[in-house]
């Protein structure tokens, strides 16, 4: 139990259903679908489109979705909603015309949007509504206002001059040229129209007709490659769900052009050290961890690509002899000499939900833009502010992640599960870019190894290392003692500006027939339930 003099929250317990995400407004639109008789699908669908139109900076309809369903009995649906390239945009193309380099902010980092596409197979396959019915609280955001909540803020005014860069999201996201301030009430009324259309035409009516229009011309404009066949022609792909036990659990994640599975890699790795005497916040811990999120994430940026492109599937990379061998690099005494550098940062904007409905359906989502705000550009007309997802492929030929007309790029976003005698047993991910990996470990760790109750472990400081140069970086609540003896084991620190991550987890307790849940105090999170 937590010590009630200190500040912080508590883990929240319901019997029947519950929501966990990271805004309030969308933890109610979820509570509100289901107890309106709507099912955990219509719930998270309902809590990622309010998501699409209060945290903008994370989240949008201009962006990609993954998700896992699990049923009662344990069966398990994977789906990726991620977008491909523009099927123009070929090294050849791109070399033609002198891009050197995919720029954050530019044309080709825009990829094919795929969350609309998602929401509705969701929906068609899993839920028991339709768009129409669960994009009612979001329309009603867009169009009539909300206040901006306070890390909502914090990120948007990290984000200004991107924003002043392009007319049209100058226009919608800016107040006079500034971030709004916490609590100041913001409206979408080209976004509001969209999901109207959305709402009443379907997916059909965001890649076909008037907003697919004016997603072309945006980026045409600005020398962009996408059309409107590449458009029209989005869908999403059924994924069987990469499984690996980690004692005594088996851990879900999607397989690639998602880094899922390297948060089992990890996990292997972890595996074949005690961590359950440790201090959770000491030297040892953070050692092994990081050290091992090294190794895997080396494993990352040398393989993972579209599963068209890539030599390997994971299960490769699952073996244990594979896991043995990433291990005993691992020293306990000493940080390991150089690894090849990853190459994407643990910066990225994404929100991410659980949703456990009465009949224990259970729902894990992850939607994002990618970088805050995505690209900055957004289509004036439609309101649609597009995502740079794009920026995380290679212009290297020969590389498995190199971009190509038509292909998906590497992807960060990774929702999971945990089951647990064959039954789902949590709900749960991690948001922050090329941190999601070492974050799943971490807060599965959290629980598994030193357990932890879901607040508590989303609550512990966390560490990551610059995926770059390997500098770790720490939160300010990692204890000074722990960072010097991390220096002595050959580690260079930093502290960061900007919290790590951000997570939220919903535990299935069959013993006490209770649902428990957690949310991130380093966003609004909200877990909620009934």
């Amino acid at each position: 139990m937590r010590d009630f003099h200190f500040p912080g929250r508590s883990s929240v317990h319901a019997p029947t259903a519950m929501a966990a995400t990271s805004h309030p407004l969308a933890s109610a639109a979820a509570l509100e679908t289901l107890q309106g008789g709507g099912n955990a699908v219509d719930a998270a669908v309902a809590a990622a489109a309010v998501l699409a139109v209060v945290e903008p900076q994370m989240t949008g309809i201009g962006g990609d979705c993954f998700a896992i369903v699990a049923r009662p009995d344990g069966k398990l649906f994977g789906l990726n909603g991620s977008g491909p390239a523009p099927k123009a945009a070929t090294p050849a193309k791109l070399a033609e015309i002198g891009v050197t380099a995919i720029d954050d902010c530019g044309p080709h980092a825009v990829t094919v949007p795929g969350a609309v596409r998602a929401w509705e197979t969701l929906l068609a396959r899993h839920g028991t509504r339709g768009l129409g019915e669960v994009l009612t609280r979001a329309i009603g955001y867009a169009r009539h206002g909300y206040a901006v909540a306070p890390r909502v803020a914090f990120d948007w005014a990290r984000n200004v001059a991107k924003l002043t860069a392009d007319a049209g999201a100058r226009a919608e996201y800016l107040v006079d040229g500034a971030a709004p301030a916490v609590g100041t009430v913001m409206r979408h009324p080209g976004l509001a129209r969209t999901l109207e259309r959305i709402a009443s035409e379907g997916a059909k009516g965001f890649y076909e007709g008037e907003v697919a229009r004016d997603i072309v011309a945006t980026l045409s404009a600005r020398g962009g490659l996408m059309t409107l066949d590449d458009l029209a022609g989005m869908e999403t792909l059924d994924m069987v769900p990469v499984r690996h036990p980690y004692r005594g659990v088996e851990v879900v994640e999607l397989p690639p052009n998602g880094q899922g599975f390297i948060a089992l890699v990890l996990l292997g790795i972890l595996e074949r050290f005690d961590l359950s005497g440790l201090d959770p916040t000491g030297v040892e811990r953070f050692h092994l961890e990081l050290e091992a999120g090294r190794l895997a994430y080396s494993v990352r940026d040398m393989y993972l690509a579209d599963p068209a492109h890539m030599p390997h599937g994971p299960e490769a990379f699952l073996s244990d002899a594979y896991l043995d061998r990433l291990a005993s690099r691992v020293s306990r005494g000493a940080r390991m000499g150089d690894i090849p550098p990853a190459l994407l940062g643990p910066s990225s904007d994404t929100i991410y939900l659980s949703v456990v409905d009465k009949d224990g359906l259970a729902v894990s989502l992850i939607n994002s833009v990618y970088k805050g705000f995505g690209s900055g550009i957004c289509a004036r007309e439609s309101g649609v502010l597009l995502q740079n997802r794009g920026a995380c492929f290679r212009l290297e030929p020969g590389h498995p992640n190199c971009i190509d007309g038509g292909k998906r790029p590497l992807h960060t976003i990774i929702p999971a599960m945990v089951l647990k005698d064959g039954l789902p047993h949590l709900s749960y991910g991690v948001m922050g870019g090329g941190y999601q990996p070492c974050g799943h470990a971490h807060v599965l760790s959290n629980m598994v190894d030193f357990g932890m109750d879901p607040q508590q472990a989303i609550d512990l400081p966390r560490m990551f290392f610059n995926e770059k140069t390997h500098v770790l970086q720490a939160e300010r609540g990692v204890p000074e003692q722990t960072l010097a003896g991390l220096g002595a084991l050959g580690h260079e620190i930093m502290l960061v500006d900007e919290p790590i991550g951000g997570a939220q987890a919903i535990l299935i307790d069959r013993e006490n027939g209770m649902l428990v849940g957690g949310s991130d105090p380093r966003k609004d999170g909200c877990a909620i339930g009934y």
